[in-house]
């Protein structure tokens, strides 16, 4: 069983983006469990979309202790209290302007920093990321499959459904063939 936190703050699409993921595994045959934790009802408070994927139904009923995999939406959350529920062997994608080596300060995990808000911009999407960083996810994880998340990002986005997939193809590539 895979485990995989989503972590953000309300309003910037972790939710959403936990949902589309879920989705995604779901129609590759595999048996999904999804839920999330809210800090406040409110713009900018913490939020965590939890999933968990398997090949065989998921009994298990409790939050997750520790992640096989994390997509962090600001890294300012990315603090020693998230990384509690990381080991060594966690792979984790932050959206951030730094680079991966600015978090090598927080112990020996394997932290991508990627920057999402610039491809959102590339495609005129504004603030939107969820879509970009979802594609830098799942080229990371190698799963769930890209034509797979693209299609329903495609089926899914309220508006802009061609900028949404863009964004997630250009971030699944640049983060598989880094400049």
């Amino acid at each position: 069983m895979r485990e995989i936190l989503i972590i953000g703050r309300g309003g910037q699409g972790a939710q959403t983006a936990g949902n589309l993921l879920a989705q995604a595994y779901f129609a590759e045959g595999q048996f999904v469990q999804t839920f999330a934790t809210y800090g406040g009802a409110r713009r900018g408070t913490p939020v965590t979309s939890s999933i968990r994927v398997d090949d065989q139904p998921i009994r298990l009923r409790c939050d997750i202790e520790r992640a096989d995999a994390m997509l962090c939406f600001d890294d300012t959350l990315l603090d020693q209290g998230l990384l509690g529920r990381a080991d060594d062997g966690t792979k984790i994608v932050v959206n951030s302007t730094r680079s991966s080596d600015a978090f090598s300060a927080l112990g020996g995990y394997q932290i991508v920093a990627f920057d999402g808000m610039e491809i959102a911009r590339r495609n005129e999407m504004g603030k939107v990321v969820n879509s970009a960083l979802l594609g830098a996810f799942v080229a990371m994880l190698d799963d769930p499959g890209l034509e797979t998340m693209c299609e329903v990002i495609e089926q899914t986005a309220p508006v802009k459904q061609q900028q949404n997939v863009a964004a997630c193809r250009q971030a699944y590539q640049q983060l598989r063939n880094p400049a």
